[in-house]
């Protein structure tokens, strides 16, 4: 009686050790994901800054990166046919826009109110990506390369065209930093919560966190990322979207 109790608490132990390195890798993973926001704030904040139409060409080709990840990644399958998974997109649509709402006070589009909504859209779909990079390493073991290549990807232009914003603004680089590094650890943490919440709920899949996750990533797009690139960067970012597009869709049929 004594040895099976002996044995059944070393097994939890093991168990428990096992889901802290699981969570610790987890967030090691979100961080790396997330660490191109402070690298975007380095290119900025550059002695010689890129200039507004090379940031607009590179938002365009992050936009195109990020509907790549909501085609591929985000849109759990069979999407169409779960009234739930429609209801948790349209929840990150929802959390979005009025969240941004109270940042921004939605005013006239430009640089005091674009770098907000950008931060607003980074933290938000920042969160939901980095559950799901946790609860990928603790399905299966190892990080999907190509979502967290392609969450890289479009991290870096939307911190270098908020991050730009800041600078036009008036905002300092330290300033800058702080808040990047902030969304740096909230996703490292995310990521952790997402793969202790897969051991911890039987069947968690992160579906509806992936729905949620294209909602909100959707209608930052299109309310802020999208236009801003465009005014900036003109006609050719039409062609950068599409080639983010493109390299993020190929990284994902890799898998």
């Amino acid at each position: 009686m004594f040895l099976f109790s002996d044995g059944l608490t070393c097994y939890r132990r093991v168990q428990t050790m096992g889901a802290r390195v699981t969570a610790l890798e987890a967030a090691a993973w979100g961080g790396i994901a997330a660490f191109s926001l402070v690298v975007g704030a380095w290119l900025a904040f550059r002695e010689r800054p890129v200039s507004d139409s090379r940031v607009g060409l590179v938002m365009g080709f992050g936009a195109g990166a990020l509907l790549a990840a909501i085609a591929y990644e985000l849109v759990p399958t069979g999407f169409n046919q779960d009234l739930l998974m429609f209801s948790a997109f349209g929840l990150g649509a929802l959390v979005f826009f009025f969240v941004d709402h109270l940042v921004t006070g939605r005013q006239s589009m430009g640089a005091a109110s674009a770098d907000r909504s950008i931060v607003v859209g980074a933290l938000l779909d920042g969160i939901p990506e980095s559950l799901v990079l946790g609860i990928g390493v603790a399905a299966g073991g190892e990080v999907a390369i190509a979502f967290l290549v392609a969450v890289f990807i479009s991290n870096l232009p939307e911190a270098l065209g908020a991050s730009a914003f800041m600078r036009a603004a008036g905002h300092t680089r330290g300033q800058a930093y702080r808040v990047w590094w902030g969304v740096v650890a909230v996703s490292a943490v995310s990521a952790a919560l997402g793969a202790v919440a897969y051991k911890m709920v039987p069947g968690s899949e992160g579906g509806y966190i992936e729905a949620f996750a294209a909602g909100a990533v959707l209608t930052m797009l299109a309310d802020s990322m999208i236009p801003e690139a465009y005014k900036l960067g003109g006609k050719t970012t039409g062609l950068l979207a599409v080639l983010g597009f493109a390299v993020a869709g190929a990284l994902s049929g890799l898998e």
